[in-house]
């Protein structure tokens, strides 16, 4: 995660504090949540639980509540501690933190299973830093990714290390078939790649574009080829230019290209 500033971090939480994110394998992959240290902390108690959904003043959480458990939780007043647990790339010891909160109320998850209930929580004081951070990166890309969507990313050695690539190199599956390829350009919408081929047999294809990062390993974005170009003074290469499936862009990816261009933003803003 980068580094942020006290001021970033405060207008995060007062731009998306009610803003609900629901939690997903991809997404609990993309910010290294740790799902099983998660838990509610209550009157001696910890009961694990999974995060369904979460903002920065509220959450709601699956757990499966032991019988007796509502009347301990309700001579406490409703009063909890939802412990988060996030891995850090190149650590070995995850970051911890408890956020206070009050249950608002339950429900059931399934009616085959009468213990197993949403619990609703109402945050008693505003979250740590690492969680405003968190879910604020998060929210940000994902308003970027729409408002900045077509910004082009020429791939360069700056480039290359400020989004966290691996190499230029990357592989591009049409129609289940892996070829080797360099990128040319990315944004939120797409990409630019060149590689062998005649690109009449190449257009309009579906594809995967599979790109190799230094903290989050293999991305693989899925979208179709929409346009192509020739590679001047070689006529055994070509350019091709892929639209991402929007609705499948995974956030890992969105949340590299949505640090670079905070990263331009910042520099520019120095230079001035």
């Amino acid at each position: 995660m980068p580094i942020l500033t006290s001021q970033q971090i405060n207008v995060f939480y007062e731009n998306y504090k009610t803003t609900e994110i629901t939690f997903t394998k991809e997404l609990t992959r993309a910010i290294g949540l740790v799902p099983k240290l998660i838990y509610l902390k209550t009157v001696g108690y910890q009961l694990p639980c999974i995060i369904y959904a979460v903002s920065m003043t509220t959450a709601k959480v699956i757990a499966n509540v032991p019988p007796g458990m509502h009347e301990q939780l309700r001579a406490a007043n409703n009063l909890v501690s939802l412990r988060f647990a996030f891995k850090e790339p190149d650590k070995l010891d995850p970051i911890l933190f408890f956020v206070s909160a009050r249950i608002s109320g339950f429900n059931p998850y399934n009616k085959d299973k009468p213990n197993l209930n949403f619990i609703y929580l109402d945050f008693t004081q505003r979250p740590p830093d690492d969680l405003i951070a968190t879910l604020g990166l998060v929210l940000e890309a994902h308003s970027n990714s729409q408002k900045r969507r077509e910004e082009r990313i020429v791939i360069n050695a700056d480039s290359i290390k400020k989004i966290g690539l691996n190499n230029k190199s990357a592989q591009l599956y049409i129609q289940g078939v892996p070829r080797n390829s360099i990128i040319r350009d990315l944004s939120f919408s797409g990409a630019k790649v060149i590689l062998a081929g005649v690109a009449k047999f190449l257009l309009n294809k579906e594809a995967f574009l599979e790109i190799e990062t230094v903290e989050k390993g293999t991305i693989k974005i899925p979208g179709t080829i929409v346009r192509n170009e020739q590679v001047e003074g070689r006529k055994d290469l070509v350019a091709l230019a892929m639209q991402f499936n929007e609705e499948k862009v995974p956030m890992e990816y969105k949340m590299l290209i949505n640090d670079y261009i905070k990263q331009k933003k910042y520099q520019s803003s120095g230079d001035q």
